[in-house]
Formats: structure tokens, C-alpha cells, sequence
């Protein structure tokens, strides 16, 4: 079965690819949703700029599907609207079953994987519902693939590093991790991660609430 797939930059606030002719159908559907809850909240484009540390012209090209938001980006705007990034690039889908079978789990790519570089992959457990208080996935980065903005909020989470290697960054401290290594850390530390290796690194990563 094919996974449902969304694609966002990683690096800055500037898009990583920008064709004002051929918007994708994912970003297209992205902004529409960030646009969505921006007047549903009662933002302009201004004040969301200021919020988000944004400007208004970025944040238009990524309600018109022109632009990717950076993962830092998205995290904010998510938290400018209350909620996180899952419910922002996730399509509510109704469980009739408490198993999601290895072949069914939705995919999110974050980053220059969908372009055929180094992006970072999220593996949901299982898709995402509103009102849970766990997210579970499993974290796939390529060699030298990175979220290396650090980002805080509030909430806890632990991890089980499957394959590879990861550099964990809690507050001004680097620690290597290797496979059967696990981590817990209060969410409100200003973290980040990346792949020093040379083969791809699999995490098994558990937020609560749900962030990603």
C-alpha cells in the first residue's frame, strides 16, 4: 500500500524549491490547511508574521502552496494556532481497529528526501487523532540528515535508537547514541538530532503530547 506523504524544508525559512507555475498538490493542500486556521484564530498575515517571526510574504507563498515551511517554521506556526504540526499535515482518518499493520502506517517527509536528497522521514505508529495524549514514530534520517534548529515546548519524550547513529543535542550538550542506546528528556529543553553516520539511523520516538 502506497503512503500518503507530505514534503517540508528543513533549513531556514526559505522554501527548497519555489515554482509559482506548478505548485505541488501537497503543498497546495498544506497552505490551504495554514490558512484555514489562521482566520479560523483570527490572524492576519502580519500579526501571524509576528507571532511565527515570519514575514507576511513568506507566509502567503505558503498558503498559496509557493513555498515549504521550514520544520522550525511549521512548529511555530503550530504553536501559534494551539496545536501541533501533526494535526496541521495529518488528514483525519476514523480507527476502526487498535492494529495499524506494517504496510498501512502513514508516512511524513520532512525535508529534501522527496527531492531525491537528505530529509528526514517520520514513520507514524499509527495515524494521528485528536485527543491523544501519545505520538509514537520512528524517526528515519539518512546519513548526514539533520533537524539541527533546536526547538522546545512543553511535554517529554523518550526514544529507542533501532539502527545507526544519532547526535541528541539537550540544551548545550551532545550525546552519541548507537543501536539498543534510549533517551528521555523534558520537552522544554531546547533539543535537536541529526545522523553522523554512514548508514540511515532509525529512532523509535515517543512525545507526549503529540508534537510532530
Amino acid at each position: 500500500m502506497a503512503h500518503p506523504r507530505t514534503s517540508i524544508a528543513p533549513q531556514g525559512d526559505a522554501p527548497a524549491t519555489e515554482n509559482p507555475s506548478a505548485p505541488t498538490r501537497l503543498a497546495l493542500a498544506l497552505g490551504a490547511r495554514i490558512r484555514h486556521a489562521r482566520i479560523l484564530r483570527g490572524y492576519t498575515l502580519k500579526s501571524l508574521g509576528q507571532a511565527t517571526d515570519c514575514t507576511e510574504g513568506m507566509l502567503s507563498k505558503i498558503e498559496r502552496g509557493l513555498a515549504s515551511p521550514s520544520l522550525p517554521l511549521l512548529h511555530r506556526i503550530a504553536q501559534a494556532f494551539q496545536t501541533n504540526i501533526a494535526e496541521l499535515t495529518s488528514v483525519e482518518e476514523m480507527r476502526h481497529s487498535p492494529v495499524v499493520r506494517a504496510g498501512e502506517r502513514p508516512v511524513v517527509e520532512f525535508g529534501e528526501e522527496a527531492l531525491g536528497s537528505k530529509g528526514i522521514r517520520l514513520e507514524r505508529l499509527v495515524p494521528p487523532q485528536r485527543g491523544q495524549l501519545l505520538q509514537g514514530d520512528i524517526h528515519v534520517l539518512p546519513p548526514g540528515a539533520s533537524a539541527d534548529e533546536r526547538i522546545q515546548h512543553q511535554g517529554e519524550e523518550m526514544g529507542y535508537v533501532l539502527e545507526g547513529a544519532l547526535t541528541l543535542t539537550v540544551d548545550d550538550t551532545n550525546y552519541l547514541l548507537q543501536a539498543g542506546d534510549s533517551f528521555y528528556f523534558a520537552s522544554e529543553q531546547p533539543h535537536s538530532y541529526s545522523n553522523p553516520g554512514s548508514v540511515t539511523t532509525r529512532v523509535l520516538w515517543i512525545n507526549s503530547p503529540p508534537t510532530f
